[in-house]
């Protein structure tokens, strides 16, 4: 059977939509809709605009609430945080899909640092029975030293209960995991599910289709990261149907329901974060919107070249630009600015005075613009 060939634009358009930055939002079912259509939400520490998980459903929905956004996430039974793309937000209906994941880090047993005992296993366990949800300081302490990498044993002993499945994390304070027993956690309904590793990672490949529409093998299994060879065993099993795309050197799988319409719709003219779904995975970015674009926050200052968090600025279902944002009291802070070409300059005025109306700025400062014939008559579009 011939493999359904698609353009490069249909690619890229198929993608726009599976990630939902293409065509009506559906603000109805909100930022919790768009965590169970990604099927996984990044977390990371830094924070400029906002978190980067924050930045994800802004992304989709626009100047959502972030005091939703928070509630969406944490302590509503609906979500918990586990080993996905990386460490993300995923919904709680997934919890079985990553029991091959869990057993896998009890197979291996040492995580996270040097072995702790049985005891103290047992101990961490036992005092979130009897107290309930708990943070590692809580627990009796993050650390031993000051130094960041010195983990309590307590700590140590939480962590690898988290991998295990032991207990859970479904809520942050200050950005610290609040930790609960799973049993307690976890809806009964989805805590007694034990699917074996090929049904969880049949499904986990059928999920990374819809939430990406249409990608070569590395892009499936970097979604979750899954290990080629656990790829390989499921791929023809998951519903995905095989696709040439013009351009790609790799072979190719689209989601069905993806392939049914053609996407249309309306553009979403944004900020992206550099871990969302829909450029979190480099080379895939490059393939297909031609962009090549790196964090640079643990670059050294003097070699970056785009600044500590430029956000790539997606408009018209093309990434157009970049901007490395920063705040200073109710100023959003361009600190640097490049764009393809001057046409997209009205684009990047809109997405920065979006940005700055959600995170409670009512002023734009731009610093540097890296063609600066472009300084009066974004200055006018800004103040209009």
């Amino acid at each position: 059977m011939t493999a359904l060939s698609l353009s490069a634009d249909q690619a890229r358009l198929i993608a726009l939509r599976a990630q939902g930055l293409l065509g009506a939002p559906d603000r109805r079912a909100g930022v919790r809709g768009v965590l169970r259509h990604l099927g996984a939400v990044q977390l990371d520490t830094i924070s400029v605009l906002a978190r980067s998980h924050e930045l994800v459903p802004y992304a989709r929905l626009g100047a959502v609430g972030r005091p939703a956004v928070e509630s969406a996430y944490w302590g509503a039974a609906a979500t918990f945080e586990y080993w996905s793309h990386a460490a993300c937000i995923l919904p709680v209906e997934e919890w079985p899909l990553f029991a091959f994941r869990r057993r896998a880090y009890r197979a291996r047993g040492n995580l996270w640092g040097h072995q702790v005992s049985p005891e103290t296993y047992r101990q961490v366990l036992d005092q979130l029975r009897a107290e309930g949800p708990l943070t590692s300081t809580e627990l009796g302490g993050a650390k031993r030293t000051a130094e960041w990498w010195d983990w309590s044993d307590t700590k140590i002993a939480v962590e690898r209960a988290l991998s295990f499945g032991d207990v859970v994390c479904t809520e942050r304070r200050g950005w610290k995991r609040v930790y609960r027993l799973a049993e307690q956690a976890v809806p009964d309904a989805l805590f007694g599910q034990e699917p074996t590793d090929a049904e969880c990672l049949r499904q986990l490949v059928a999920q990374a289709g819809a939430a990406l529409g249409v990608a070569t093998r590395a892009d499936l299994m970097d979604y979750h990261r899954l290990k080629a060879a656990q790829f390989d065993r499921v791929v023809d099993e998951s519903g995905l149907v095989p696709v040439e795309v013009a351009g790609w050197a790799a072979p190719a799988w689209a989601d069905p329901a993806a392939l049914e319409s053609a996407p249309r719709g309306r553009h979403r003219t944004t900020l992206l974060s550099p871990f969302d779904s829909l450029v979190w995975d480099r080379a895939r970015t490059e393939r297909i919107f031609g962009m090549t674009h790196r964090l640079e926050a643990y670059t050294p200052k003097h070699k970056r070249v785009h600044g500590y968090f430029a956000m790539p600025l997606l408009a018209g279902g093309r990434l157009v630009g970049r901007v490395d944002p920063a705040r200073e009291g109710r100023t959003l802070v361009a600190r640097q600015v490049s764009l393809a070409a001057p046409k997209h300059l009205g684009a990047l005025a809109a997405a920065l005075r979006e940005a700055a109306e959600w995170v409670g700025c009512d002023a734009v400062r731009v610093e540097a613009l890296d063609d600066e014939r472009l300084r009066p008559a974004l200055r006018a579009l800004l103040d209009g």
